[in-house]
């Protein structure tokens, strides 16, 4: 079997623009396909960065093949060979299909995506795509009894999902005599193999072994049950694959959509790795001009094609005239979620101030600390904020804990990260299942003996028996109201703070901890109507509590006085 092996070849300007990796673009050239000119707004990683990675070009011609056998069944190609557009090849079939590596299990080469997110816009031909990869996976990818299943929200949608699947198998001449399509159900008879829609969890949950998951719109999951129920049914398959391509939705937070979304895009900035997880988002950015063709072309891979200019045109027109068909026309067509928030704190600005931290160095240094003792107690944080005269800004230095328990939980939520910072010191994993108070106190106590502790800010309404035992110790603890008014002016500052500073000056020197980088991008602020400010943990995407701990520490710190300069530093006194 021919495989090109991942090679780190220079870098090619005109590749890196499209988004393509050296082995898929080979690919499309080598077979004739023309490469795309619409590289998708948000992808992650390519999966040939994953270890021992090799690209298989055969399997993406068995795709290919696959879906050729197959036919159009609705418009003006109806009754012709179903094959992919350059662009569904070159960004979801060929990085999908084509990068494996060994597996000492299985005793062969499997896929190394397991998990694939499209985010496109109203006909790009999702339905289309889905039916193909759920006829692949159930017919052509050589797993016997192969159990493949579509997640829908209801028996109305179940229909919706079903019917396209089971005409492309009706309609298809070559797979006459190999497949039955029955009324809710399609069985391929050689390897027992079927493909059917499921819309409740136990339905999902009924003989599972799933070697395959479509889900078709995500974002019309109003809770995440029936989603995690397929992801969890596919423990025992060599290389199963869950697919999910949808339309975006209008940025409400908390559903299964906003996280799968959150997750591809965290991933896309590296925040976190996962080579199994591969996702692509096509949209316009928000400062785009909603009613030109550029705009339309960039947000739709399948411009002209489906969607047709006059299709576009007509809903930019119907758009012009009314706000509301503006959102549904952004939403829609341009993959804009027209409700979601811009982040307070960036990533490039966090970046920029990584600085080094160099935690001998601090001892004996004035601090000003912030508490963070989760209601959950899943997550607890402590930040010290060192002022620094000398350079401006601050050094940052951060305690986090967790029980021992919760480590396996937050490892399913950062990707297998939470092990990693635990096994670096970063994230303190305390006995048992509960947090440790006894534990984390003795820490603290250390750290009043190591630093020069002005304050050490908490939330009062958070207040345990720790915080009792602090003050007995005469810790300089002081109430920290997690309110608007009380909070606003410390993170007003710290994005200030952050956007003054610059990678070879920087204000709030963090050391680039990656367990506070998650939770900075989690981070979503809320606003009262006078422009107030605060860190609002019920419509972050995740765990925010180091950012919660360094905004008090920064409340705290704001409250020193200015330091004294002498006449001599002002230059007021420079002798001639």
């Amino acid at each position: 079997m021919a495989r090109r092996t991942r090679t780190t070849p220079s870098p090619d300007p005109e590749l890196e623009r499209l988004k393509l990796s050296p082995e898929v673009a080979w690919y499309l050239i080598s077979r004739g396909i023309p490469l795309p000119d619409c590289p998708p707004l948000i992808q992650t990683p390519n999966p040939g960065e994953a270890p021992g990675a090799v690209f298989d070009p055969d399997r993406v011609d068995r795709v290919l093949k696959a879906f050729g056998l197959l036919r159009h069944t609705q418009g003006q190609w109806a009754g012709q060979p179903l094959r992919p557009d350059p662009w569904q090849v070159a960004y979801i079939l060929a990085p999908v299909f084509g990068w494996v590596r060994w597996d000492e299990d299985a005793d062969a080469y499997v896929r190394i995506v397991r998990t694939l997110y499209v985010d496109v816009p109203r006909k790009n031909g999702k339905s289309t795509l889905c039916g193909g990869i759920a006829i692949y996976l159930t017919c052509g990818d050589g797993e016997p009894g192969a159990q493949v299943v579509a997640a829908a929200t209801s028996e109305r949608q179940a229909g919706f999902v079903f019917q396209p699947v089971k005409q492309l198998a009706e309609k298809a001449p070559r797979l006459k005599g190999h497949v039955q399509a029955l009324k809710k159900k399609i069985i391929h008879t050689r390897t027992g193999s079927y493909f059917e829609v499921v819309s409740s969890v136990a339905d999902a949950q009924h003989g599972a072994n799933l070697h395959g998951g479509i889900v078709d719109e995500l974002h019309v999951h109003k809770t995440p049950d029936l989603v995690e129920t397929i992801e969890t049914g596919t423990g025992s398959r060599r290389q199963p694959l869950i697919a999910m391509i949808t339309t975006a939705d209008a940025g409400k937070p908390h559903t299964v959509y906003a996280r799968k979304r959150e997750y591809c895009e965290q991933l896309s900035r590296r925040v976190l790795t996962d080579p199994t997880f591969y996702g692509v988002v096509w949209a316009a950015e928000k400062t785009d001009d909603p009613h030109i063709e550029a705009t339309w072309r960039r947000a739709n891979p399948g411009y002209g094609i489906s969607p047709t200019r006059s299709y576009l045109q007509a809903k930019s027109n119907e758009a012009a005239n009314s706000p509301a068909d503006l959102a549904k026309f952004q939403r829609l067509h341009l993959g804009l979620r027209t409700k979601q928030e811009t982040k307070y704190l960036t990533m490039e600005s966090w970046r920029a101030n990584a600085g080094m931290v160099d935690e001998q160095l601090l001892a004996g240094r004035e601090a000003y600390g912030g508490l963070d003792l989760a209601a959950t107690s899943d997550l607890l944080a402590l930040c010290w904020l060192f002022p620094d005269d000398e350079r401006g800004g601050y050094d940052a230095l951060w305690r986090l804990w967790t029980p021992e328990a919760n480590v396996e939980a937050l490892d399913r939520r950062t990707a297998g990260a939470a092990s990693v910072w635990v096994r670096q010191g970063l994230l303190q994993a305390t006995p048992g299942n509960v947090a440790d108070y006894d534990w984390i106190q003795a820490a603290i106590e250390r750290d009043l003996d190591t630093f020069d502790v002005r304050s050490l800010g908490y939330d009062p309404w958070s207040a345990v028996p720790l915080t009792n035992d602090l003050q007995k110790r005469n810790a300089p603890l002081v109430k920290v109201r997690q309110g608007f008014v009380t909070l606003s002016p410390p993170l007003k500052e710290l994005q200030r703070l952050l956007l003054k500073g610059t990678p070879q000056a920087p204000m709030v020197r963090h050391g680039g901890n990656p367990a506070v980088e998650w939770m900075v991008d989690n981070l979503a602020a809320s606003m009262d109507p006078a422009g107030n400010v605060k860190p609002d943990k019920a419509r972050s995407s995740e765990k925010i509590d180091a950012v919660s701990a360094l905004v008090t520490a920064l409340s705290e710190a704001m409250t020193r006085p200015e330091p004294v300069r002498s006449a001599y530093e002002d230059g007021e006194l420079d002798v001639m």
